[in-house]
């Protein structure tokens, strides 16, 4: 498969993870082991699962880590909608990040569907 970083849909999602760590570190410190750890989980996931698919022997293992990043694309952007609502991040900061989440998930697409 070769080299994850050649993919503009990990570097999107490399940094995805580093804005969902910055708006992460304001949330209340009861939610260090709940939202703040699951956000950031499903945040990493994304070009963590990228990359592990590009270390794959085929094709098709490839594209099965990409939709299990789509798949936590899908769980953060829920987890964007949760926290806007429980008031941890602003209605400007949830638009941006969905934004780029939908970008994301979008690009895993397209790429799955050229696979």
């Amino acid at each position: 498969m070769g080299d994850y970083k050649k993919y503009n849909v990990w570097e999107l999602g490399h940094q995805i993870t580093l804005l969902i760590y910055k708006l992460t570190s304001k949330f209340p410190k009861e939610e260090i082991y709940g939202l703040t750890s699951q956000m950031r989980g499903a945040s990493y996931s994304i070009p963590s699962n990228i990359a592990e698919g590009c270390g794959r022997d085929s094709d098709q293992e490839f594209k099965r880590y990409l939709v299990i990043a789509r798949g936590s694309a899908t769980e953060l952007e829920y987890f964007l909608f949760l926290v806007k609502d429980l008031g941890f991040i602003s209605v400007e900061d949830f638009e941006t990040q969905s934004d780029k989440v939908n970008k994301v998930k979008r690009s895993l697409s397209n790429l799955i569907n050229k696979i």
